[in-house]
């Protein structure tokens, strides 16, 4: 069965580039300045998007999606309100994947077979669980794939060629490598070492690989998608969300333009790898 996600990296890959993917919290700083930032990343340069589902103990993220995890729990986001913002944004968007990104707990307690059927209705198409292994697949990876989800898996550079086909065995859709160690947003990562990372792994998966963590500029994202099938940034646009909030915490007329602005120069910097790449060919 052929996916959202995997039309949008056919269509990207035809057009000799690297796809652009966007990550924001899921009700941050509230509900309705959330679902106004989702439905205008697309035409800002998104090609897909993932969308991080709020939890109280987030142990892989650093500082910023801490704090965005925080403001969208305070106005009352839950898994509920998440599957709504989706079915919200389906209302105009049929064509951009999404992908909720997070950890298990929020997905345990809404119960998995409850949880999977309100998804796939809302018009989800892919998962990142960073806290479920492969040795866990039973738990919720194997049914995802039964109900039509990609399920998504991290590498990291700690993932060497002994682990990594027990990490690729039932990924689908995209390989998310990881680029630096330690929490999202902590470091930069380093383009030579992606580069030979990204493609090591292709070695072993004919799944397109994207890479994450640490990207916040378009220098970066230019330099990453060289070598990488895509290209995620998060933690710089959910700082950006933070700047933009008024004294009280509240969005502002600012919000929405202070992600989108961020989100087309990081597309322009895609993008122009595409024109350097096709530069040297001719």
């Amino acid at each position: 069965m052929t996916t959202r996600i995997d039309r949008r990296f056919a269509a990207v890959r035809e057009e000799g580039r690297a796809a652009l993917m966007t990550f924001v919290m899921a009700g941050d700083p509230d509900y309705e300045a959330s679902l106004a930032i989702l439905k205008a990343l697309p035409k800002a340069g998104a090609d897909l998007i993932e969308l991080g589902m709020p939890f109280t103990d987030p142990m892989a993220d650093g500082p910023a999606i801490q704090a965005a995890e925080l403001r969208a729990l305070a106005s009352g986001q839950n898994m509920k309100r998440t599957l709504a913002l989706v079915r919200d944004f389906r209302r105009s968007e049929e064509v951009t994947p999404i992908v909720l990104m997070g950890y298990y707990n929020p997905i345990y307690v809404y119960g998995v077979e409850r949880f999977l059927a309100a998804a796939k209705s809302a018009g989800i198409d892919g998962l990142i669980v960073v806290d479920l292994p492969p040795e866990e697949d039973e738990e919720l990876c194997l049914p995802a794939l039964k109900a039509g989800f990609n399920f998504i898996r991290l590498a990291t550079p700690t993932t060497d060629d002994k682990r990594l086909p027990a990490v690729l065995a039932n990924t689908s859709g995209f390989v998310y490598y990881v680029s630096i160690t330690g929490i999202t947003g902590s470091a930069a990562p380093d383009s030579a070492k992606v580069a030979a990372a990204v493609k090591r792994i292709k070695h072993h998966t004919k799944l397109p690989v994207c890479v994450g963590f640490g990207v916040r500029s378009a220098e970066q994202a230019r330099a990453i998608a060289a070598a990488a099938d895509g290209v995620v940034v998060g933690s710089a646009l959910v700082e950006a969300i933070r700047k933009s909030l008024g004294p009280d915490g509240k969005a502002t007329p600012a919000t929405v333009s202070s992600v989108t602005d961020l989100v087309r120069t990081l597309a322009e910097g895609v993008r122009s790898a595409r024109a350097r790449f096709l530069g040297t060919v001719r």
